[in-house]
């Protein structure tokens, strides 16, 4: 692609919503890590996977990927700078955010929309990215609504119902 066209291709899927999630789980050493993806998205109902891409060049993801599971933290409206820590190389990420042990260890952000505990399935080259495919072991709901990332900004999506019926 030349310069203008990687310009325009930003452009053109910057007009496509995306959830803001961090990917987290723990190390043998018992530390977390975590970084933030604007690229989580459901894959299958049976059996329950979800999928999200991350950079090749992530000194995160070698560590990530070494403990075969992760906690997907989809954040909620009011935690843009948590998704800007999170998405900072060598940042402090979990000194200065609350957070506890899900029920598999995984660390889950407090104040999340939601949350989706998951072991890696498989992981596929995409381009400049990994695929990383992830099967939900445990999954609940938190109390707002999910920040999204458009047009190169965050913003929000007022008003999603929150009732587990509404979504059948």
């Amino acid at each position: 692609m030349t310069p203008e066209s990687v310009g325009h291709f930003r452009r053109v899927l910057g007009r496509v919503p995306t959830p803001v999630a961090v990917i987290a789980s723990v190390c043998t050493d018992g530390e977390p890590i975590g970084v933030a993806v604007g690229s989580f998205s459901s894959v299958s109902l049976d059996p329950p996977l979800v999928g999200f891409y991350i950079a090749e060049t992530s000194t995160t993801w070698p560590l990530l990927a070494s403990t075969g599971g992760f906690c997907a933290n989809i954040l909620s409206t009011h935690q843009e700078e948590v998704s800007r820590l999170f998405a900072t190389q060598g940042a402090n990420k979990f000194g200065g955010t609350n957070w506890r042990p899900g029920p598999l260890g995984r660390p889950v952000l407090e104040g999340v929309a939601a949350w989706l505990d998951c072991e890696i399935i498989a992981t596929h080259p995409a381009g400049d990215h990994i695929g990383v495919l992830g099967r939900i072991i445990t999954m609940d709901l938190g109390d707002d609504d999910p920040l999204v990332f458009v047009g190169g900004r965050y913003g929000r999506v007022a008003g999603l119902g929150r009732d587990d019926n509404e979504w059948e």
